[in-house]
This record gives C-alpha cells, sequence and structure tokens, in this order.
C-alpha cells in the first residue's frame, strides 16, 4: 500500500458512494439523491474531493482546508435535504451514511490542520485558533441534522437553527438580563469575593494560627450547598441583584484564599535565604518574591471562580429576583414550554463565561509570562 494513502478519506469515499444506493429519506414519495439537484452536487463535489485525497494524502495546510472546504459544501447539501428537500423527520439510511462520510472526511481534515506548523507566528496562531472553531462548527452541524432528521420534537431539544433565530429575535430580552445577572450580580460579587479572599490569605499567611483556625472553617462553608444559601441571601439583602451578588462571594472568597495560601508557600528555600541575606524584611519578601511566585495559585483561582460566579448567581435568581435576569428567565420560561427561549439564555451564559474565563487566561499570560510552564507551551 503507498505511504501516500489516507484511510480517512478513503472511510468518506466509500461511504459517499454507499449514499448513492440509497433514497435520503423514507415516505409514501422516497426522495432519491438524483431528485434533488443541489444535494447531489454537493455529494459530487464532495466525493470527487475525498477520492482525490485518499491516493493523495492532504499534506500542508492548503490541503487540509480544501478538504474542510468540500465538507462544508456536502454539510451545506445535507442542510438543505433535510430543511427543505423533504428528508426532516424521515431520514433514512443513506443520509446517514454521507453523514458518517462527513464525520471521517472532518475528522481527517481537523487533524491535519492541527499538525501544521508554521514559522510565521500569526499563521500559527490563526490555525490553532480554526481548528476548535471549526470543531465546535461542526458539532452544531451535527445537532442540527440530528434534531431535524429525526424530527425531534422542540420541546425536548430545539434545532439550533431555532436558538439562533431566538436570539436574533430577542435581543432586548437577553441584553436586559445579561445586565442583571452578569454586569451587577456576577461582576460585583467576583470582585468582592477574590478581593476579599486574597487580602484574608495575605493575613493568614502573616499570622500563622488562622490557618489551623480559619482554613478549615473555609472548607467547611465552601462545601455548603447553593439551593441552601440562595434563599436566606434573598432574606438578608432583598429581592434584587445584592442577594446574588452575595451568593458570589460565598462561591468565590474560599477557592481563592486556599489557593492564594497555597501559593504564597511555592516560593524556594533558596530564594528566601537569598533574601534573608540581603536583610530583607517581611514585606519585602512578600512583594519581591512571594507574591510574584503565587500569582499561577491566584489566577488559578481567578479562572475557577469565573465559571463558578455565573453558575452561582443564575441558581440564585431561582429563589427570588425581579422580573429580569437569566436564571429567572430560565425558571419561568421552561414552565410556559418556550424551550428555544432556555437554551437561547443557556447560550448566552456559555458565551459570557467563556468569554470571562478567556480575559483571565490572557491576564494571565499578561503576568506570568516566565513561568517556565508557558514558555514550554509556546
Amino acid at each position: 500500500m503507498s505511504s501516500r494513502f489516507d484511510p480517512w478519506c478513503a472511510v468518506a469515499t466509500v461511504l459517499a458512494i454507499l449514499a448513492l444506493a440509497f433514497p435520503v429519506a423514507g415516505g409514501e414519495a422516497p426522495l432519491l439523491w438524483w431528485g434533488a439537484p443541489a444535494a447531489a452536487g454537493g455529494l459530487a463535489i464532495f466525493l470527487l474531493t475525498v477520492l482525490h485525497f485518499a491516493w493523495r494524502r492532504p499534506t500542508g495546510a492548503g490541503h487540509n482546508i480544501i478538504l474542510l472546504a468540500a465538507v462544508a459544501v456536502g454539510c451545506a447539501s445535507a442542510l438543505g435535504l433535510v430543511h427543505g428537500g423533504g428528508a426532516g423527520g424521515h431520514t433514512t439510511f443513506g443520509f446517514w451514511l454521507f453523514v458518517f462520510g462527513l464525520w471521517a472526511a472532518t475528522w481527517r481534515g481537523l487533524d491535519g490542520l492541527a499538525g501544521v506548523r508554521s514559522f510565521d507566528a500569526g499563521r500559527q496562531r490563526l490555525i490553532d485558533l480554526s481548528v476548535p472553531v471549526l470543531f465546535g462548527l461542526w458539532l452544531v452541524f451535527l445537532l442540527e441534522v440530528g434534531t431535524v432528521g429525526f424530527g425531534v420534537p422542540q420541546v425536548l431539544l430545539p434545532a439550533p437553527s431555532m436558538i439562533g433565530a431566538r436570539l436574533a429575535g430577542s435581543l432586548d430580552i437577553l441584553a436586559a438580563d445579561f445586565q442583571q445577572t452578569f454586569l451587577k450580580a456576577v461582576l460585583i460579587g467576583y470582585a468582592i469575593g477574590c478581593g476579599t479572599g486574597f487580602m484574608v490569605a495575605v493575613l493568614v499567611d502573616r499570622v500563622p494560627f488562622l490557618q489551623r483556625g480559619l482554613l478549615p472553617l473555609g472548607n467547611l462553608v465552601s462545601a455548603l450547598p447553593i439551593v441552601g444559601m440562595a434563599p436566606i441571601m434573598v432574606m438578608w439583602f432583598g429581592f434584587d441583584w445584592p442577594s446574588k451578588a452575595a451568593v458570589v462571594v460565598i462561591m468565590t472568597f474560599f477557592p481563592m484564599l486556599v489557593n492564594t495560601v497555597t501559593g504564597l508557600t511555592a516560593a524556594g528555600a533558596m530564594e528566601r535565604e537569598l533574601m534573608r541575606s540581603y536583610a530583607a524584611g517581611y514585606w519585602q519578601t512578600l512583594f519581591k518574591l512571594r507574591l510574584p511566585a503565587a500569582l499561577p495559585f491566584v489566577f488559578n483561582a481567578l479562572k475557577i471562580n469565573s465559571t463558578l460566579a455565573l453558575i452561582g448567581a443564575i441558581v440564585a435568581e431561582f429563589f427570588g429576583t425581579p422580573i429580569v435576569g437569566m436564571g429567572f428567565r430560565i425558571s419561568t420560561e421552561v414552565g410556559r414550554m418556550n424551550v428555544d427561549m432556555v437554551w437561547a439564555e443557556i447560550v448566552m451564559a456559555a458565551i459570557a463565561g467563556s468569554a470571562f474565563y478567556g480575559v483571565m487566561a490572557l491576564t494571565e499570560r499578561t503576568f506570568t509570562f516566565w513561568h517556565p510552564s508557558y514558555r514550554e507551551r509556546r
């Protein structure tokens, strides 16, 4: 067998050829591939491309981009069939053979693109970013053809296209919910919880007996369930965002405390002895040696808390809130069976949480560029 032979593209070719032998939809009037010219054209482009690369393995970014472009044409054909070609709700074995062929070609293209290494830093960064983006789009495609192709009821799982339409049509409601939950409860609670956790960690480090008295208490409080604390916070601070911010403070305080206390012990004994030889006091050693060494631990807590804060605020809104907020919208729309709106809120929360985490990760790289783990990643 030739070393240029590619098994993934060969599998995609075989599956695409087999798909031609079956109708893509069942029912009284089965729809054949040749009965849908656009779908047949897309399958032909995909088939010719994977057939070529089956015997001439794709190498480099250019070949893999061409392969993925052919996959995109095939995905467009599949979407056209389930939405406008009559295959929605009663797809057959032939249609899923084609989807499996798309999967094999996608796997080969993304694997090849992920292995590309470029001396141009900008180009390499673009390649590294494109792989997860394309993989995410592929998962969205699978969810779309799965829900529409199998005719999944909207109340169980709406199609991504339906969720996207709800997102586009409810921007004013989503913006108000985002402002109430994220810009108020999450950010304010996050800042207070992480800030106080950091300051108490420095105090614990300065007063050693607090490590034995405060840290076990902190572990106990951090194990308290949100569903138990949220109603209490609502009774203490009212129904508006301050009660949700209080829940966020509780959830973010102790991860920051524990990580910072651990990080303050990360400096090596040799470095500490060097500071003592220079007659450095406690605060000089803290600011010039121990806090810089603790930064990876501090940012680890900041990244963990970036997702915990959003989860805590949304869950807290289930127990009392004004008529606005992500948690409020999810709980009320589920009762109305408006599942597409629920998923729109979930998608918005996921995007906000991921963006928040990404900001913390980029900030970490800015301040801890000297750390050996970061140099190894580069």
